[in-house]
């Protein structure tokens, strides 16, 4: 990647987050007063890397979206994921106790605060999207509401992660039942943000949602690498925590030199599904390389 385009990108990447957890916190604001908004605040405004929102923004330029809308539905999106956390975090799920290097939310504050600071970010999201503030047009934000409700449920991330806890007593023997899992858990919420743009922009998607579908395995190929090659200190989060569940990841079936070219095959292929829009979809190129690039 040149450097001017990774330097770029890691601008992009960094204002969008600040903008987002900006907006977040206007959308969640403050109150020392009430545990369950103190909670949910503790839980969408920590560390991120907003790699969603960046998506979303990202995908929106590419039809010139207004960025005030962009920014709302990367923010709801954010929200949703920032639950998903909190949930997979508590005992009945991972039972993890350090997330984005600080205690999960079940530590900091107890297990029944979390589950309804979950409940409530969830909802907060699509009470974001179905706000005229997001969109205009109300048939724009009633796609994104499916959308996103779709990614989430039991036919995306919800359904993954079902399968992920299975995974555990019925464990995968090929690669492509990690594949077919990962899209659910991981990839759903990657493809709405990837899509968010030109769905807002009433566009063709398919280019997009290519593109989605490559990172989005690329990211957990990557995900995967750092388990077990890295350590908690560096992650913010625990490690190798599928090989103490007994369950295969990518590099289990495919080795560690194995699922590093698997990840630079994905991120080649995502690339080249981004011809149609040539250089506007610069930062997404140069995302899809940082995907399987970075350190944490």
């Amino acid at each position: 990647m040149p450097a001017s385009l990774s330097s770029q990108f890691d601008k992009a990447l960094k204002d969008t987050a600040q903008a987002v957890d900006g907006l977040i916190g206007t959308l969640i604001p403050a109150d020392r007063d009430n545990r369950l908004v103190t909670a949910m605040r503790y839980a969408a405004l920590g560390q991120g890397k907003r790699l969603r929102p960046f998506f979303v923004a990202a995908g929106a330029r590419l039809f010139d979206i207004a960025e005030a809308g962009a920014l709302r539905v990367g923010a709801a999106l954010e929200l949703l994921h920032c639950y998903s956390l909190v949930h997979d975090d508590l005992p009945a799920m991972d039972n993890d106790m350090l997330r984005r290097g600080r205690p999960t939310l079940h530590v900091a504050f107890d297990e029944a605060t979390a589950i309804l600071a979950g409940d409530s970010l969830q909802t907060l999201a699509f009470q974001v999207l179905a706000d005229p503030a997001t969109h205009d047009d109300a048939a724009v934000r009633a796609a994104l509401v499916m959308e996103l409700a779709q990614a989430s449920g039991h036919r995306g991330m919800a359904g993954g992660q079902m399968r992920d806890i299975e995974a555990e007593t019925k464990n995968f023997s090929s690669v492509a039942e990690i594949a077919a899992m990962q899209s659910m858990k991981t990839g759903a919420l990657f493809r709405f943000a990837c899509e968010a743009g030109a769905i807002m922009a009433g566009a063709e998607r398919a280019p997009l949602r290519q593109y989605a579908d490559h990172i989005g395995l690329a990211f957990q190929i990557a995900d995967d690498l750092l388990d077990v090659e890295s350590d908690a200190a560096t992650l913010g989060k625990a490690t190798q925590k599928d090989q103490d569940r007994g369950k295969a990841t990518f590099v289990d079936l495919m080795g560690l030199a194995g699922a590093r070219a698997e990840a630079e095959r994905l991120t080649e292929a995502a690339i080249a599904a981004l011809t149609p829009y040539g250089a506007k979809a610069d930062l997404l190129r140069a995302a899809a390389r940082f995907m399987i690039s970075r350190r944490k």
